[in-house]
């Protein structure tokens, strides 16, 4: 930097070359010095920058601002300036000050649309860093939780948090994730989306390596159990390391409920989860090569019901599962009044409409409708499911059940083949581990939880201390009772 205040502007302002959101604002200071400071407008707040930078200043008096430091180079001055801070200039110095000043619009805390919960916290992430890192605070008030900052893209600057506890997260779990993150070189981060492709395991299956979520709770969750989660600036969606194909079947809301219920709605998911995936394929392979397993009585309807439909089982149950393709992805891109009015009335006209003029039967109609519902159950997995739904209809109408249990069989290997950040992704069900077994498919109870899953070498591995379920006089409240 320069010793005058002139020269450190003139070499500022030529890096943003007359932008006309940026603003230079000269002053003179009580010795007969001169000074200046920089802001972007909008990013900034006027008013701070105002009432508690340059009046004082100009009045020799000290500044109260939240956040200040020094500065030795103009470009980490444009880099903090474009954070929405406040540098200043002042003759005789050849540093600099800045003062955190960012006032730029964000949208307010809310529920997110993606993860609706009848029970449980319903705040969400926004589109702010220090919004969401301090809504995790929020829910892990101990001095163990780190925060560990660094910024992507070589245009965009973007700030990302890497977040663990560090009682408890595995060291080569963090190192690993900063070696990936480092490893970047890229010259735009929009979003999380962009720096999950970067650090992914498996870029080139169609199974998810990284979680997303848009709860500060699922993220207190899951820095609990030993993972580690990362916030990126200018998106809600946060990140979670390692992620295990069991997740896509946890809600945050089984653990706000009775076990009993968590455990049947877990179940609920899974079964839907192999119906959306298999259920075009099993028909098709069940009415074209194994008629025999089909009940008589469903069979006669099924035949009755496809009479005089011009194309086979085959071509006919992947005309309607693309039609409802189309009819789930103009629902989602629409605005939200219009794109349900699409996907209703797509799905009951134009369904009604090609059973009445024998282009399709109504058993597929049915199963369509079926398994589209039951996509929608788990949704974090259900891109994955779309495709893979594909490959077994392919097979159920080549090979019959064979080629279904083929697909089956290739789909479970893939599966037990992968990996998360050196975790098996099929854990605790491939390898087996039976002490694990009670947060997978069922809920059990809080206090049978007792053990972070070993997969992820939690330093800390206990969770309770207690070893048996927890006593209370038999349930009979003994207030004035003692002696």
């Amino acid at each position: 930097m320069f010793k005058t205040a002139e020269e450190n502007l003139n070499a500022v302002s030529a890096i943003f070359k007359g932008d006309n959101d940026f603003v230079a604002r000269e002053f003179e200071l009580p010795n007969g010095g001169k000074g200046a400071a920089v802001f972007i407008d909008g990013l900034a707040s006027s008013e701070v920058i105002n009432d508690f930078i340059l009046t004082p200043i100009m009045n020799d008096r000290p500044i109260s601002v939240g956040e200040a430091d020094r500065l030795d180079t103009i470009k980490k001055a444009s880099e903090v300036i474009l954070d929405g801070d406040t540098v200043v200039f002042l003759d005789g110095f050849d540093t600099a000050a800045y003062f955190s000043t960012k006032g730029f619009p964000s949208r307010n805390i809310s529920e997110p649309q993606t993860e609706t919960v009848l029970r449980g916290p319903r705040e969400g992430f926004t589109e702010s860093l220090r919004t969401n890192t301090a809504l995790l605070r929020r829910k892990l008030k101990t001095p163990d939780l780190r925060m560990e900052a660094s910024r992507l893209g070589s245009r965009t600057n973007t700030t990302v948090c890497l977040c663990w506890i560090d009682s408890i997260a595995s060291p080569d779990l963090i190192n690993e994730v900063r070696r990936r993150l480092d490893n970047i070189d890229v010259d735009a981060i929009l979003g999380s989306g962009y720096v999950e492709e970067f650090i992914e395991d498996e870029p080139v299956t169609p199974f998810q390596t990284v979680g997303y979520t848009e709860k500060p709770d699922v993220i207190a969750g899951k820095l609990l159990e030993g993972r580690c989660a990362l916030i990126v600036d200018g998106t809600p969606f946060a990140l979670t390391m390692p992620f295990l194909f069991v997740e896509n079947f946890q809600s945050p809301e089984d653990y706000a409920i009775r076990p009993l219920a968590a455990s049947f709605l877990r179940i609920i998911r899974i079964i839907s989860f192999f119906i959306t995936l298999a259920l075009p394929a099993l028909y098709v392979a069940l009415v074209d090569f194994h008629p025999e397993l089909i009940p008589t009585t469903l069979l006669y309807s099924i035949a009755s019901a496809s009479e005089g439909t011009p194309f086979p089982a085959p071509l006919e149950t992947a005309v309607m599962l693309f039609v409802f393709e189309i009819l789930r992805e103009a629902g989602i891109r629409l605005p939200k009044p219009t794109g349900q009015a699409i996907s209703i009335v797509g799905a009951l006209v134009m369904g009604q409409a090609a059973i009445q003029a024998g282009i399709v039967g109504a058993p597929v109609v049915i199963i369509i409708a079926f398994c589209a519902v039951a996509s929608f159950v788990s949704p974090t997995v259900s891109d994955s499911v779309n495709l893979m739904r594909w490959l077994l209809l392919l097979l159920g109408s080549t090979m019959g059940g064979f080629g279904v249990l083929l697909g089956l069989l290739s789909i479970y290997i893939l599966l037990a083949s992968m990996q998360s950040f050196g975790v098996m992704y099929l854990h605790p069900i491939a390898p087996l581990s039976l002490q694990e077994l009670g947060d997978v498919g069922i809920r059990v109870p809080m206090w049978m939880l007792k053990r972070r899953p070993s997969a992820l070498h939690p330093q800390d591995k206990i969770r309770q201390a207690n070893k048996t379920k927890p006593k209370f006089n038999g349930g009979i409240p003994s207030y004035g009772n003692e002696q």
